[in-house]
């Protein structure tokens, strides 16, 4: 069976877009294909931020780690398996100060690791986690996917990076934007966003 991981990282709760818009899509894939869906709510259940510790653990064979650097390298381990088994992976994510929340940046700390998901030779970095798709859901109170107000948005050419770095290289990106534009903004963006979902799930 195949795994659709979904990725949510707004702090905004029920209230969010980026999470409801995401998970919308995760379950139009899921349905799609017969997926199941692996769900990790980072602002729920969030992840600490990489300490001394974890990125010893991190930089050391499971043999040479300590009691203490093992149980702290456990989360990260549980984080790259999900991302290992994934077919697809959703993010979901508010554009904050021009970029990403810092919980899902916790959640790249995690899994970005030499040797695990990506690896350097003489012919430079390679990824390891190639023939998965990934689909960013970006939310935002302005218009940030085109325009003059585009060069701010650092979140998608930095999720696109990261990703493609660990070698997905085939993503999507859903934009719903201009939230903070009045209730009929709001209204036209999520009509939009359930159309792209739907054009996705076919395309997938």
């Amino acid at each position: 069976m195949s795994n659709v991981l979904l990725i949510t990282s707004s702090p905004r709760g029920a209230e969010s877009v980026s999470s409801k818009v995401a998970t919308d899509l995760a379950s139009a894939l899921a349905a799609n294909s017969g997926a199941q869906i692996v769900t990790r709510d980072l602002a729920a259940s969030p992840i600490a931020h990489l300490d001394t510790v974890t990125t010893n653990a991190i930089r050391k064979a499971p043999a040479d780690r300590n009691a203490q650097e093992a149980a702290a390298i456990k989360i990260s381990d549980e984080l790259v398996a999900e991302l290992q088994a994934a077919d697809k992976i959703v993010i979901g994510t508010g554009l904050i100060n021009f970029n990403i929340y810092s919980g899902l940046k916790s959640w790249i700390d995690n899994v970005a690791r030499a040797g695990v998901t990506f690896s350097y030779s003489a012919e430079g970095p390679k990824g390891h986690l190639t023939g998965k798709k990934a689909y960013i859901v970006l939310a935002s109170a302005g218009v940030y996917s085109e325009g003059p107000a585009a060069p701010l948005n650092h979140a998608v050419p930095y999720l696109k990076t990261v990703l493609g770095f660990l070698g997905i290289t085939d993503v999507e990106v859903l934009s719903v934007e201009g939230l903070a534009f009045g209730p009929d903004a709001v209204a036209k963006a999520l009509a939009a966003a359930e159309r792209r979902t739907k054009e996705l799930a076919v395309a997938a």
